[in-house]
This record gives structure tokens, C-alpha cells and sequence, in this order.
């Protein structure tokens, strides 16, 4: 026996509140004809687990790569270990006169005296050469200082900083001497050793540049204060 169908709660409440055609319309246009919305594009569970697996598994793998790349040190990470500092048992001035003679031959090249036919430089022309030259190496002596106590000293040039040379002296210590306000003097010695070398005289304050940078300023005249 075929049992009757139950009457939907909605269109009882409906026929209570409307009129009996008013209420089949909105139950009929409102419930039973009404859209049922779904997502088609939703993605499949397993797919999408599939794909963070697959995420997770390239991320560590980036995580890895990274790790093994050498990273460069920060500056206080620089000066915790020390790294521009010369160890004691270095500061030898045994030890820097190879590379003051190695710096007398690029000095040398530096000022197109090399080749022996050319014995002498004007200021003009050694001026811009001298400017962009590396430093490290060269014999300094320091002639004139507000400082009276710098006049004198005379090393070789082991680190050439912006605002400063550290001289290695031949009593093995290594002396910081500021640029501004000193005036160097160092010589240029040429192949003939029988002849008489080349003796040049800087401006420290024209000096406070690091010697990469020097390489592209420009340098103009400037008159020299009384120190």
C-alpha cells in the first residue's frame, strides 16, 4: 500500500501566512525551483594534498641551498673576528720589504719610467698618477704634522685606510697615522740604482679616499694651509 506523500514543512508555513496560490507560487519558485549553487573548479582532496607535499618538499629543498651558500660577513661581524688586524707575530718589518720592492716596480710602470727611457716627472704629469696610486707597500715618511710627534715617523705603508696609513716601523711596530693635516714623503727609486731616485711629497688630506675610490675622483688644485 502506497503511503502519502508528507507535506513539506515550508509549504505549510506558507499556505498559513498566504493565500493557497500565493503560497504554491513563492514555495514553488523560492524552494523548489530554487538554484543549488556548486564550485565544479573545487579541487580535488587528494590532488591538493598532493601539491603541498610537493610545495613542502621544494621549500626544504631551497631551505638546503641556502644554507650551503657562503654568505659574506657583516662589519661587526668583521671586527668581532679581527679580520683587519695584523697578528702580532706579523708585524715584522722583515717581513713587508719584498713588497716595498714590489711596489717600487709597479710605481715605476705607474709613472712610465719602466722601460729606463724616461728619468724624470713634473708635478703636473705624475700629479693624477700618483693620486690614483695604491699606496700598500710604498716606504712613508712623515715630514710635516700639526701633530709634532708624527714628524719623523717612517715605515712601510701595510693598510691603507680612508682616513689613515699604518705604518709597519723597523722596530716591528705598526703605527696608525692620520692623513689629515700631514704631509708624506716617499721615494721612487729607478733601475739605474747609480742614479739618484724620485722623491715625491703627498698631502695626506688630499689622501682620505680609499684607494679604489681614488682611482676615479678628480683632484684639483687647493692651497695648502700651514701645519
Amino acid at each position: 500500500m502506497a503511503t502519502q506523500p508528507k507535506e513539506h514543512i515550508a509549504e505549510s508555513l506558507l499556505q498559513r501566512a498566504h493565500s493557497p496560490e500565493t503560497a504554491d507560487t513563492i514555495f514553488r519558485e523560492r524552494v523548489k525551483q530554487r538554484p543549488l549553487l556548486l564550485r565544479p573548479t573545487s579541487p580535488d582532496p587528494a590532488q591538493n594534498a598532493r601539491a603541498k607535499r610537493q610545495y613542502e618538499r621544494m621549500k626544504k629543498q631551497r631551505a638546503q641551498q641556502k644554507s650551503k651558500k657562503a654568505k659574506p660577513l657583516s662589519a661587526k661581524q668583521k671586527r668581532a673576528l679581527n679580520v683587519y688586524e695584523i697578528p702580532k707575530e706579523q708585524q715584522k718589518y722583515a717581513i713587508y720589504e719584498p713588497l716595498h720592492k714590489m711596489w717600487c716596480g709597479y710605481m715605476r710602470e705607474v709613472l712610465g719610467l719602466a722601460d729606463g727611457k724616461r728619468t724624470h716627472v713634473d708635478a703636473q704629469d705624475a700629479g693624477p698618477f700618483l693620486a690614483s696610486a695604491d699606496y700598500h707597500g710604498a716606504l712613508m715618511e712623515v715630514v710635516r704634522s700639526r701633530c709634532s710627534s708624527r714628524v719623523g715617523l717612517m715605515g712601510i705603508v701595510v693598510k691603507d685606510t680612508k682616513f689613515t696609513f699604518e705604518l709597519v716601523t723597523k722596530e716591528n711596530v705598526v703605527k696608525t697615522c692620520p692623513k689629515e693635516h700631514t704631509v708624506f714623503r716617499f721615494q721612487v727609486p729607478l733601475e739605474d740604482e747609480a742614479k739618484r731616485p724620485l722623491e715625491f711629497e703627498i698631502l695626506g688630506s688630499m689622501f682620505e679616499q680609499r684607494a679604489p675610490d681614488r682611482a676615479n675622483k678628480k683632484f684639483r688644485l687647493h692651497l695648502v694651509g700651514d701645519l
